[in-house]
């Protein structure tokens, strides 16, 4: 005879079918993640790519303004706040400030670039170390 529950049906369901059910949340699990997280992956790199375009957009106003692109020193703060010395300044060329990249690391600047580049404006990706694959790889203006 079968017991029945408040509502008026059977009781529950068997450990068997709760094991079912929970094998079936893990294989579903096990085939969703990895596609979803390399969405995220691919997500940051674009947001990369997208920062530091607009960086360059306004390193390229500050050179316009000022005859020059910042020194290393200065750095993409000079985007920001007027550097020492500066008369021709007409900032803030950056709204919001110098954010870091996605992973959680400074972006990096250097003047003057190599191979004849007048900068380097660069992520060194998920590692934070400069070269790499897949998510670890450089994120570069002249990418």
């Amino acid at each position: 005879m079968k017991r029945a529950s408040f509502y008026g049906g059977a009781r529950g369901f068997t450990l068997i079918e709760l094991l079912v059910v929970i094998v079936i949340i893990g294989l579903l699990s096990a085939f969703v993640a990895p596609h979803y997280f390399s969405h995220i992956g691919r997500s940051k790199a674009q947001i990369t790519r997208v920062q530091i375009e607009a960086f360059a957009t306004a390193l390229d106003q500050y050179r316009i303004d000022t005859g020059h692109y910042p020194s290393t020193e200065a750095g993409l703060a000079a985007l920001v706040v007027r550097p020492a010395n500066e008369p021709l300044w007409q900032g803030g060329y950056v709204k919001k400030g110098i954010p870091i990249d996605p992973w959680g690391n400074a972006y990096v600047y250097v003047i003057p670039g190599r191979a004849e580049r007048e900068y380097d404006l660069l992520s060194y990706g998920a590692d934070g170390k400069p070269d790499g694959n897949g998510e670890d790889a450089d994120i570069a203006s002249w990418n």
